[in-house]
C-alpha cells in the first residue's frame, strides 16, 4: 500500500538507500541551527521538489494547458456548466490573451519553482562546501533546469536567473536559445554528481539523462538547429537503465504506480497528505461517484476529442482502458441512471460540439456526451484528489522518442523496433517502415493525458493547423505561429516592463 506522504521528503529519500545516511526528516529547522548535519544537508532541497505540486491542476495550469490546448481534450461547455469566463475555450481553440487564467498561472507556478531553487542554492552557498553540500546543489541546479525547461517550452525568451539574492529587481529577458544551451551545459556538467538509482521522486541521474533528451528532441524548435543525435543518445542511457516496460498498458497509471517499472520521474500526490490530482473531478460525469463508490461528485467536464478517439482502433487495448464511454454500471451491475433526465448513463464518446447551448441540444446530449478520461485509475472509495503519481518521464516515451530521432536523422523504419513493443503491449500488429506521421499518432495515442501533446504537436509543425473545434471558421485561431509559445502575463510585465523589451 502506498506509504502516506506527511512530508514530501519522506519519499523523496526513502529510495537514497545507497547514500549510507541515517536521514531524519526536518520540516521546520531554525536557520541558527540549520544545518547540522548530513542528514539535514539532504533535505534543503525538499521545497524544490515541492514546487512541483501545482502541475497537475488549476493552481498552475501546466497540466491542463498542454492536453487542453492539443487535439486530443476539450473543457466543453455543457450548457450552464464549464463556461468559467471563457478559460477552457480559450486554451482549446488557442484564442488565450495576456490575462488568460492558464498563463498567469503556469508563469507563476514555473518561477515558484526557480525561485525556489535558486533561494536554496543561495542558501547552501554559505555552507561549508563538502561533499554532500556541493552534490546536493548539483542536484537542485538540476531541478531548476527542469522548471527552466518548463519555461522556455511554453514561453520562449525570458529571464535567465541563477540567484535570488542578486538577481535584479526588474530582469530583462534572453533568448530562448541562450538559456536552451545553458541548460544543458547545466545539466551535463551535473550528471556524475547525480545519483544513478532508480528514485522516481528526485532528480537522479536517469531524470537528468531524461531532461536531456528532452531538450535535445525539442532543440531545433528552442534553437533552430536539430540534434536528434545527441537526443538519441541520451535516450539510449535511460534504455540501458534499470528500466523496463509494463506488460500492462495501464500498470503506469494505477493508484500504486509509485514502483512502475517504467516511472523515471513522477509527482507522488496523495489524496490527502500531497494533494493536487483532480482529473478524474474534472472529467467524470456527475453519477460516476456511483461507478466507483466514490466519496463525492465529480464536476462532469473534460472529454476526448472525438478525432482523437477515432485514432484508435476497435482491437487497440488502450482504447478501453484509457476511455470511459458506453453504458455505465455500479459495482452490483445496476446500470446508472442521469439524475437529471432520469435516463439510463450512456456515454456517447462522439462530443458534438465545444460549445453546447439548451437551444441546441438536449439536456441528455449536454450532460453525457464525450468519452471520459479512463487512463489513471480510479480506486473504489477514491476521494476528490487521486492518490495515483503523475509520471513526467517514462520509459514508453523515451522508446517513442528514440524512435522519432532515429527517423529524422536515418528515415522512415528506423524507429520500428521501438516503436513495435508500444504496439504489440497495445495488441496492434508490428509496424515496417513507420513514419513520422505514424509515430506522432503513436505517441497520441500512447502518451494521451500525460502532458506531452502540446509539445509533440509544435515540434512536428501540427500545432497551428485546425482540427475539429479549433479553427478559423469555428471561432479559433489557426495559422497564427505566435501561439506556440504563450504571453508573458500582463500582471507580469505590468509589474516589471522590461518584460517587454527584446532580448538582451
Amino acid at each position: 500500500m502506498k506509504k502516506l506522504i506527511y512530508i514530501f521528503t519522506l519519499l523523496m529519500l526513502i529510495g537514497s538507500a545507497c547514500t549510507e545516511l541515517d536521514e531524519e526528516v526536518y520540516e521546520k529547522i531554525p536557520d541558527d541551527e540549520y544545518p547540522e548535519n548530513d542528514a539535514q544537508v539532504a533535505n534543503l532541497a525538499t521545497e524544490v521538489y515541492s514546487q512541483l505540486q501545482p502541475l497537475a491542476d488549476d493552481q498552475g495550469w501546466w497540466f491542463l494547458a498542454q492536453e487542453l490546448s492539443s487535439d486530443e481534450l476539450a473543457g466543453p461547455t455543457r450548457g450552464s456548466d464549464w463556461y468559467d469566463g471563457g478559460k477552457w475555450l480559450e486554451m482549446h481553440q488557442h484564442n488565450w490573451s495576456n490575462d488568460n487564467e492558464g498563463v498567469n498561472r503556469m508563469w507563476d507556478v514555473f518561477w515558484s519553482g526557480i525561485t525556489t531553487a535558486n533561494q536554496t542554492l543561495d542558501m547552501m552557498r554559505k555552507l561549508p562546501q563538502d561533499e554532500a553540500v556541493k552534490a546536493k546543489m548539483k542536484e537542485v541546479e538540476v531541478m531548476r533546469s527542469f522548471y527552466y525547461y518548463l519555461l522556455i517550452d511554453n514561453y520562449g525568451d525570458a529571464p535567465y536567473l541563477t540567484s535570488a539574492e542578486n538577481a535584479p529587481d526588474k530582469p530583462y529577458k534572453i533568448t530562448r536559445e541562450a538559456i536552451f544551451d545553458s541548460l544543458v551545459t547545466t545539466v551535463e556538467n551535473n550528471l556524475s554528481a547525480l545519483k544513478p538509482i532508480d528514485n522516481k521522486y528526485m532528480a537522479t541521474r536517469y531524470m537528468g539523462y531524461a531532461l536531456l533528451a528532452k531538450l535535445y528532441l525539442n532543440a531545433e524548435v528552442y534553437t533552430g538547429t536539430p540534434k536528434w543525435e545527441k537526443a538519441s543518445a541520451y535516450c539510449d542511457s535511460i534504455i540501458n537503465g534499470p528500466y523496463s516496460l509494463e506488460g500492462n498498458v495501464s500498470a503506469p497509471f494505477v493508484t500504486n504506480n509509485e514502483n512502475s517499472s517504467e516511472i523515471i520521474f513522477s509527482i507522488p500526490y496523495d489524496e490527502d497528505n500531497f494533494q493536487g490530482f483532480r482529473l478524474h473531478m474534472r472529467s467524470l460525469h456527475y453519477q460516476h461517484n456511483q461507478k466507483f463508490d466514490m466519496t463525492v461528485g465529480p464536476w462532469n467536464g473534460f472529454a476526448v476529442v472525438p478525432s482523437h478517439f477515432d485514432t484508435y482502433s476497435d482491437n487497440d487495448i488502450r482504447k478501453d482502458e484509457f476511455h470511459i464511454y458506453g453504458p455505465q454500471y455500479k459495482p452490483n451491475g445496476e446500470q446508472i441512471i442521469d439524475e437529471q433526465t432520469g435516463e439510463p448513463l450512456n456515454i456517447d464518446p462522439y462530443l458534438p460540439a465545444l460549445y453546447m447551448t439548451a437551444s441546441e441540444y438536449s439536456t441528455y446530449e449536454i450532460r453525457t456526451t464525450g468519452a471520459r478520461i479512463g487512463k489513471y485509475e480510479v480506486k473504489s472509495g477514491a476521494k476528490e484528489n487521486l492518490s495515483n503519481d503523475l509520471p513526467l518521464f517514462r520509459l514508453t516515451d523515451i522508446y517513442l522518442m528514440k524512435a522519432e530521432a532515429e527517423i529524422r536523422m536515418n528515415g522512415a523504419g528506423a524507429g520500428d523496433e521501438w516503436i513495435n513493443p508500444i504496439r504489440q503491449r497495445a495488441g496492434l500488429t508490428s509496424w515496417s517502415g513507420a513514419t513520422l506521421d505514424q509515430l506522432l499518432a503513436e505517441r497520441g495515442r500512447e502518451l494521451y493525458v500525460e502532458g506531452h501533446r502540446r509539445q509533440d504537436l509544435i515540434r512536428f509543425g501540427e500545432f497551428t493547423k485546425q482540427w475539429w473545434a479549433k479553427g478559423d471558421d469555428q471561432g479559433g485561431v489557426s495559422g497564427d505561429p505566435s501561439v506556440r509559445t504563450f504571453p508573458i502575463p500582463k500582471w507580469a510585465t505590468d509589474s516589471n516592463p522590461n518584460l517587454l523589451e527584446e532580448p538582451q
